[in-house]
């Protein structure tokens, strides 16, 4: 791509997108030109992205034939898959371990490391043909939590960035840059709390992400466009 910036021509997956951070990045990304499937369990929260000119689809990540059929559904379009995000997932905080019910643990593997492992199957070989993609995993630093009821989102997390600097290895001989990215304290359907940013505010380091030079990092987790190391910080408690 000669102008990584020049987002013309290029399709870009957003899963999670009905809703707070992924639906503020679709339609940050399709006022800026790009070809945006729109990608989210909840069908009729896509309609309004289809308005805005985004293509939909209806995708559950956690089923692997759903998330191919989204992959096949963004390629037929322009005939290429240059970005992945994969937003999607379930709110993190709960039952303690031992009252967690049962399938509940599983489910929120399935909604965030699972989901993210098949779009990262589905969308791979596509990139590797074009020698091209980026890849950005929505992390957490709930990853490093040591709270109580915070098991199952903290593995979620945590497996989803040893998945993210895999994959990067893995892509990084075919031009696919694979990151995690922490958007910090946001306002969505997941966390109401006062005083914090609105979804929009995540979209200059995702766009960021998204238009990576050829030589730019990969295998690394990004916070504010600033690199964030992951367990070399004292743990999340609050």
């Amino acid at each position: 791509m000669a102008d990584p910036s020049d987002l013309s021509g290029r399709t870009i997956i957003i899963t999670g997108a009905a809703s707070g951070i992924g639906r503020a990045l679709a339609l940050g990304f399709v006022a800026d030109g790009a070809d945006v499937v729109a990608a989210d369990v909840n069908e009729a929260g896509l309609i309004p992205l289809a308005d805005a000119g985004c293509r939909i689809l209806r995708t559950d990540v956690t089923s692997d034939n759903d998330v191919r059929a989204m992959a096949a559904f963004a390629e037929a379009g322009s005939g290429r898959i240059d970005v992945l995000f994969n937003n999607a997932g379930v709110g993190g905080g709960g039952d303690r371990i031992e009252d967690l019910p049962e399938g509940a643990f599983e489910h929120c593997l399935a909604s965030h490391l699972t989901g993210a492992l098949y779009g990262l199957r589905a969308v791979m070989p596509v990139m590797r043909r074009q020698r091209y993609g980026r890849i950005i995993n929505t992390l957490s630093r709930g990853a490093e939590a040591k709270r109580a009821g915070w098991g199952s989102y903290a593995a979620a997390k945590a497996g989803m960035f040893a998945l993210t600097r895999v994959a990067a290895d893995e892509g990084r001989d075919a031009g696919i840059l694979v990151n995690g990215m922490i958007p910090g304290p946001t306002r969505t359907g997941m966390n109401r709390a006062p005083d914090l940013q609105p979804p929009e505010a995540v979209y200059p380091g995702c766009f960021w992400l998204a238009t990576l030079p050829d030589d730019g990092p990969t295998g690394k987790v990004f916070w504010n466009r600033r690199e964030y190391r992951l367990f070399e910080h004292p743990p999340m408690t609050e």
